[in-house]
């Protein structure tokens, strides 16, 4: 079990606001977002990275991503407070609260990560690693979230829903193109 390090967690102040709980995730994903999308103006027409079956046109990704980082910024700062709460804490549950707010750290850190390694630097093996941990991550923040806030650890359930299906879009795109996007660009089916 990782333990709390505060060096790496968020600041409680942070999950101590609904608003700047959401707001982190949703900020720094759109920043991410914004910073990593494919240029338009490019002086040559690029390969397109072969995708697999069920993949969703490119304009639902920003509203569905925006809606997660809120859920699950939302969902922190229940479980946070709650979990820290010196009326209905016990020292386990500070414990187990401390630190499921360092993996909510790292959880966000590796999701934020994603996204250039796979559409910036174009390196599928390694973004799938990446988008593993952080279901996996994911998984355990929600199994540690059900002891403390069990409306927390509902609320990252379409989390986990979609960074399952994200995970079979990774993995899907790097097998199909050989684990190799160098030359190839991310392109929707309108262009």
């Amino acid at each position: 079990m990782t333990t709390f390090i505060p060096a790496i967690t968020i600041p409680y102040g942070v999950f101590a606001s609904p608003a700047a709980s959401m707001l982190l995730p949703i900020s720094l994903g759109g920043i991410i977002g914004y910073s990593t999308r494919p240029k338009k103006n490019q002086s040559q027409e690029p390969v397109s990275i072969k995708q697999p079956p069920l993949r969703p046109p490119p304009w639902v990704f920003g509203p569905a991503w925006t809606l997660l980082y809120g859920l699950m910024g939302y969902a922190a700062h229940r479980a946070i407070t709650a979990g820290l709460s010196p009326l209905t804490s016990t020292p386990a549950l500070i414990r187990s609260t401390k630190h499921s707010a360092t993996l909510y750290s790292i959880q966000l850190a590796l999701n934020l990560a994603w996204m250039p390694l796979f559409f910036g630097a174009k390196r599928p093996i390694e973004a799938s690693v990446d988008i593993l941990a952080l279901l996996g991550t994911n998984l355990y923040i929600t199994n540690l979230w059900w002891s403390i806030d069990r409306t927390a650890s509902y609320l990252m359930v379409p989390y986990l829903g979609w960074l399952s299906f994200a995970t079979y879009l990774c993995v899907g795109a790097g097998y199909l193109n050989g684990w190799d996007f160098r030359g190839k660009e991310l392109r929707s089916k309108q262009e």
